[in-house]
């Protein structure tokens, strides 16, 4: 079992098209690279990368990755080996390395889905087409959308100072209709009230 949680060299986004534009399932750049994606320029530096995709679909991603990676489970404050032919019902997030001693390069992120729709697991009821749920660069690259990408950065428990930056830094640039939806999913999950529906009900302090 890995304890090093810290030793990332994360990949390159150029990089992360090149593995992932030959598997045949859906995916999608996420986290903070994602909001850069979205606003065309690199805002500040990132320690990791993630890739967002189906849990349906996971097969694919395991198949095509594990002959040359090394996949990690991680689950609940613990690393283990995602094993061939384990399908995976509940565990959220892989992280994956060349071989167990060398440092994470990207992390994938396994989303619920239900029929056609996306679902944010920690609030089932907030759900989006799948044709809903990303964007494109010029160069073809998938993104996952702002407001999807900070409703998962802002409804965390922990929300980090990067993530606080993040927000105040896409937020302008938000359509309203975009804004609109996660300002309602966060009222959503959080039913008593969320510090970023306050900021963004003043618009005077971001516009």
């Amino acid at each position: 079992m890995r304890t090093d949680y810290d030793h990332w060299e994360p990949i390159s986004v150029s990089d992360a098209v090149k593995i992932f534009a030959k598997i045949p399932a859906r995916w999608y750049i996420a986290g903070g690279w994602a909001l850069d994606l979205y606003l065309g320029e690199q805002t500040r530096e990132h320690g990791d990368i993630d890739i967002l995709i189906l849990r349906e679909e996971q097969a694919a991603i395991y198949a095509a990755l594990a002959n040359e990676w090394t996949l990690y489970k991680a689950d609940q404050g613990t690393l283990s080996l995602w094993e061939e032919g384990e399908y995976l019902h509940s565990v959220g997030d892989v992280w994956v390395s060349r071989n167990e001693e060398a440092p994470f390069s990207f992390q994938i992120m396994l989303v619920e889905t239900e029929q056609d729709s996306w679902v944010y697991r920690r609030e089932p009821s907030i759900r989006r087409p799948f044709q809903d749920i990303s964007l494109k660069t010029d160069q073809g690259i998938p993104y996952l959308k702002p407001e999807i990408q900070l409703l998962y950065k802002g409804g965390s428990k922990n929300i980090r100072e990067k993530d606080e930056r993040d927000f105040r830094k896409v937020l302008p640039f938000l359509d309203r209709q975009a804004a609109g939806w996660l300002a309602q999913a966060l009222r959503t999950q959080f039913p008593d009230g969320h510090p970023w529906i306050d900021y963004m009900n003043r618009p005077s302090d971001w516009n």
